[in-house]
């Protein structure tokens, strides 16, 4: 848990994985983007339950579907269910070391991934395997370098 929150931090970290989300990227490699919105979100819940819940997380995964044009709710629904499983976890996940970290980022996002995949399965999307769980990987492997980053940068603003 962060002592001080820095909320200019917070804004531009939310703006930058929302730019993050829609910006372009090679064809190839478009389904290893990581989920930078959901990161955004499990870094702030995390780190500052008290002021970054549900709701919140609900309303950027709500401006998620409006950017990215999907029906509107899916991101939202999966961004507040995000947002749940770090708040009943949060207190345990302090403990864990980085690698175990690393794999609750790759669940919790999976799990993310999962659910948007289903809903646009029941609303007549095509059928991708388990490609859609890439982007839970790539996440997982970027939490890391990202949690520091948000760490050192909060501390030195905040």
């Amino acid at each position: 848990m962060l002592s001080v929150i820095s909320y200019p931090v917070f804004v531009f970290s939310v703006i930058v994985s929302l730019v993050l989300s829609i910006s372009l990227f090679p064809v190839g490699w478009f389904e290893f983007r990581p989920e930078w919105l959901g990161l955004v979100v499990f870094y702030w819940t995390f780190r500052a339950p008290a002021q970054f819940g549900i709701i919140l997380a609900w309303c950027l995964g709500l401006l998620l579907d409006v950017l990215e044009a999907t029906p509107l709710g899916v991101n939202a629904l999966a961004m507040g269910l995000i947002a749940f499983l770090v708040l009943t976890i949060h207190q345990r996940l302090r403990m864990y070391p980085m690698p175990q970290q690393c794999l609750m980022v790759f669940l919790l996002l999976g799990i993310n991934q999962m659910l948007v995949h289903f809903i646009k399965q029941m609303l007549g999307g095509e059928d991708a395997g388990f490609s859609y769980l890439w982007p839970a990987l790539t996440s997982a492997a970027a939490w890391p370098v990202f949690c520091i980053l948000l760490d050192n940068i909060n501390r030195k603003l905040g």
